[in-house]
């Protein structure tokens, strides 16, 4: 029989402090013993709590992990089928945890087990007892953790992933493929797994809901880091396309960089509309050759052309060619940009997803 660990046992307690808080609410209930690590057979109960309602007894019984992702809930609750195949009838398995996301939440509801996390978050549903509460968002630890997955380098190994969900990829070539070390691949590769959304075959890592990924990666999105410009040009139509192909061309021939982001790429590989700006990402040297082809000038107002010069090089390596000399973010990154681009943005992102991103 194990003991608690120091996380674990500090998660127990102040479940045994809720749970109760929460019985009180309904009428009648009468707690008569409640207990941590309390010997069941061969095996440590983490939590127990017997009650008395309306003249029926039941025995609440909590099992309490660290970590509430949902590959843990997972294994939690495999290991609960054994005690619940064994339990009395008057029995009521619940999972307990730090905090347990909506998809964690949605697998205990799914396997007909309570849970509850110290966020707040909770269901209890048996006899004629049903309460549940559900709160907004997730606590900050869990938000930093959420968002360091979709940071810029991580973000390079999801974007080499999404291009075909199914693929499977080992470790070393992904790192190859997305520009990033081997450690930053397996950190990408855990939090993948963890959430649900990578799972491991023979051949290697492929992702079983893309569209699950890409939604969660939409919440926490922030623009990329660099300088945003903002120009005029007098040029339109043909001709301003035709000085795009050339920023982007000879960009490329002097190992500078020119793309089309947001609008602008989706105008390529998912028309949707009009938008007379015209949106480029561009590294310092492209910067040079877009402002002489495209005879930018500098503007406060009125601007139709925007450029963000990126602190970070690594969007560029995803860059696609939907036509001849024309270079665009890839059809996730530009959706990505379009769902951050207010209502006519999201117009067009749910366009391109529909058209590309079927999955």
């Amino acid at each position: 029989m194990l003991k608690m660990t120091e996380s674990v046992k500090s998660v127990a307690e102040q479940a045994l402090d809720r749970l109760p808080e929460m019985l009180d609410r309904v009428p009648g209930v009468r707690i008569t013993h409640q207990a941590l690590e309390q010997a069941y057979g061969d095996r440590r109960l983490d939590l127990v709590i017997e009650a008395s309602i309306g003249g029926e007894y039941w025995t609440l019984v909590g099992e309490v992990i660290a970590n509430g992702q949902p590959r843990n809930v997972r294994a939690a609750l495999h290991q609960m089928h054994g005690l619940r195949r064994s339990r009395n009838q008057d029995w009521v398995p619940i999972l307990i945890a730090p905090y347990l996301s909506p998809e964690a939440r949605r697998l205990c509801v799914e396997d007909d087990v309570g849970y509850l996390d110290l966020h707040g978050n909770a269901r209890l549903a048996f006899g004629q007892i049903y309460l549940e509460r559900e709160v907004e968002g997730a606590p900050s630890a869990e938000r930093r953790d959420m968002k360091s997955l979709f940071r810029p380098r991580s973000a390079q190994v999801l974007r080499v992933l999404l291009r075909d969900p199914k693929y499977p990829w080992r470790v070393a070539d992904l790192a190859d493929a997305a520009g990033v070390s081997l450690g930053h691949v397996s950190n990408v590769r855990r939090g993948l797994i963890d959430r649900d959304w990578g799972r491991v075959v023979d051949d290697g890592l492929v992702i079983p809901d893309p569209g699950g990924l890409l939604d969660a990666w939409a919440e926490a999105y922030e623009a990329h880091e660099g300088k945003r410009l903002r120009f005029y040009t007098s040029l339109h139509g043909a001709a301003l396309q035709e000085a795009v192909r050339c920023a982007i061309q000879t960009a490329a021939g002097d190992e500078g960089n020119v793309i089309l982001a947001s609008f602008s790429a989706a105008a390529w590989l998912a028309p949707y509309g009009r938008n007379a700006s015209q949106f480029l990402y561009c590294d310092p040297g492209g910067l040079d050759h877009a402002s002489a082809e495209l005879m930018l000038e500098p503007t406060s107002k009125g601007e139709n052309v925007v450029i963000t010069v990126l602190a970070d090089n690594g969007l560029f390596r995803d860059a696609i060619s939907p036509a001849e000399g024309i270079r665009c973010t890839s059809a996730v990154q530009t959706w990505l940009d379009l769902t951050a681009s207010g209502e006519r943005g999201r117009e067009a992102a749910a366009h391109l997803r529909q058209e590309l991103l079927g999955w």
